[in-house]
């Protein structure tokens, strides 16, 4: 059956884009005509293209970035709808990030001589040698929690579809300083039993074994920034007792996280350290 060419303008009306927007599209690769008139530069697009053009219309309203959509759309349907549902769980994720650390803001402009976090202790355990599966990226503070979801999703995603063992919980080491105005390296983690190669953005290593000094809080106390106050309670504790440090903190995600409730114990703030004779240790998955 012969393909009905169909001009910028007409093709534009039909598929709900301006002609600034067809324009971009072509130069992204996203969206290029079916061809250019050599004569007149006119650019021509077939009528099968208005089905992609009114997917990238869709997503662009839900504010998906061009270079994500063109992940979205580079499979089948299937391969479509998974990269689609991690985005916009992503989204979510960071929707509630920033709506916790309004709620936080607003409870500390409230009540401005309560404490930020409520006392706890220091602990310290021995951590085993452990497979992993990661991902590491470079994010700001606005990103972080939408990164580390997508991530965590697609790791786990990868290793179930490989029969890999998943004893629970998740990682997320920061290699640098991550900020509302700073970006720096994280690495989301996922510990995990069974022979797996890497794939795609999917490291595989070994977290090598040692210490580290950690204190437990909650769901409620994940945002940013009162997650710091627990941040600086590990970090006093190590400059105190003079256990100098021997890798990047990291929070360390009970599981099942995402279902547990806003009080619940949630996460572990830790820091490997190097331990002395004295050092009193708890055993791993203390207090988790």
């Amino acid at each position: 059956m012969e393909q009905v060419e169909l001009t910028i303008s007409e093709f534009g009306r039909r598929a709900g884009l301006s002609h600034k927007a067809l324009r971009l599209y072509d130069v992204s690769g996203l969206l290029p005509p079916a061809r250019v008139d050599p004569v007149t530069g006119y650019r021509l697009y077939d009528e099968a293209q208005l089905e992609r053009a009114r997917r990238i219309s869709m997503l662009r309203q839900i504010d998906m970035p061009l270079s994500t959509i063109a992940e979205v759309l580079a499979g089948t349907d299937e391969e479509a709808l998974i990269r689609l549902d991690r985005w916009w769980a992503a989204e979510l994720a960071t929707t509630e990030a920033r709506q916790a650390t309004l709620e936080y803001l607003r409870d500390r402009l409230i009540r401005s001589g309560s404490p930020g976090l409520a006392p706890r202790p220091v602990l310290v355990r021995d951590v085993p040698e452990t497979k992993v599966a990661s991902i590491r990226v470079d994010t700001d503070q606005q990103g972080l929690m939408g990164e580390i979801v997508a991530a965590t999703i697609e790791i786990r995603a990868h290793l179930t579809a490989v029969a890999a063992e998943l004893p629970g919980g998740s990682w997320v080491i920061y290699h640098g300083a991550v900020t509302p105005e700073n970006e720096a390296a994280v690495e989301i983690c996922v510990p995990f039993t069974g022979l797996v190669d890497p794939a795609g953005p999917i490291g595989i290593r070994l977290e090598p074994a040692h210490t580290e000094a950690y204190c437990t809080i909650s769901r409620d106390d994940c945002v940013y920034p009162r997650i710091m106050l627990a941040y600086d309670l590990v970090d006093d504790w190590v400059r105190h007792t003079g256990h100098p440090t021997t890798g990047p903190a990291r929070e360390i995600y009970h599981p099942g996280f995402r279902d547990l409730n806003s009080s619940d114990p949630a996460v572990d703030i830790a820091q490997p350290i190097r331990p002395s004779a004295t050092t009193i240790r708890f055993p791993e998955g203390t207090a988790r």
